[in-house]
């Protein structure tokens, strides 16, 4: 039995949704909650199989509840079910740490097809969710690409060194430069690439084929 908290401040919503999700014998809802701060304590109290929660909420929005969420229990699958059908707000919530991402639309045929997937491990985009977020990361990559682009050849050097773990020093000796020269050569890489440290930059790295793994 696949255990559910539902978190939506519409207790119609939450009422429906309940009876939706309820007719498969394999799924069963063990809390509600009417806004983000409820949710968590419940979650807390008895943290369900999986969280099934709106974006607009009073006080502590969805958004906001996905990253309390995935800081205290980062194994618990989160399902967005909302109004929104934007792509700013499917990107959001996905980087914020949802596994799916329903429309209360599209609900009916969906939400209980995206809580199983989404506990087995997978992810669950409805159609306009699914070519938002492929949109978005074709534009992404593009973009990276755009900014590898704009690397002179010693800084693609730096950035490899720096992506597979070598030290400032070590970077120094190798290109016979100084410490304060590499760490430049740093600075540089993340302004340029908008980075924010040395993990951001290996994952660059990574995603762009500059180093094996």
């Amino acid at each position: 039995m696949i255990t559910v908290l539902i978190a939506d401040d519409h207790s119609l919503v939450r009422a429906g949704l309940r009876r939706i999700i309820e007719e498969s014998n394999e799924i069963r809802v063990i809390a509600e909650a009417e806004d983000g701060r409820q949710a968590m304590n419940k979650i807390k109290e008895t943290p369900p199989d999986v969280a099934v929660i709106d974006i607009s909420m009073p006080g502590m929005d969805g958004l906001e509840l996905i990253g309390h969420i995935v800081d205290y229990l980062p194994e618990l699958p989160i399902i967005v079910l909302t109004m929104h059908e934007e792509d700013q707000y499917v990107i959001r919530a996905i980087k914020a740490g949802a596994r799916g991402y329903v429309t209360k639309r599209s609900a009916p045929e969906h939400i209980s097809a995206a809580i199983k997937k989404v506990h087995n491990g997978g992810r669950y985009l409805t159609q306009t969710a699914s070519e938002a977020l492929a949109i978005h990361m074709a534009t992404t990559q593009k973009d990276h690409r755009s900014l590898l682009d704009g690397l002179s050849n010693r800084e693609v050097q730096v950035l490899r060194r720096l992506a597979l773990g070598q030290t400032n020093h070590e970077i120094a000796d190798s290109y016979n430069i100084s410490v304060k020269t590499v760490d430049t050569y740093r600075l540089r890489l993340l302004k340029k690439l908008n980075l924010r440290n040395n993990a951001d930059l290996s994952r660059f790295a990574i995603q762009h084929n500059l180093i094996q793994i």
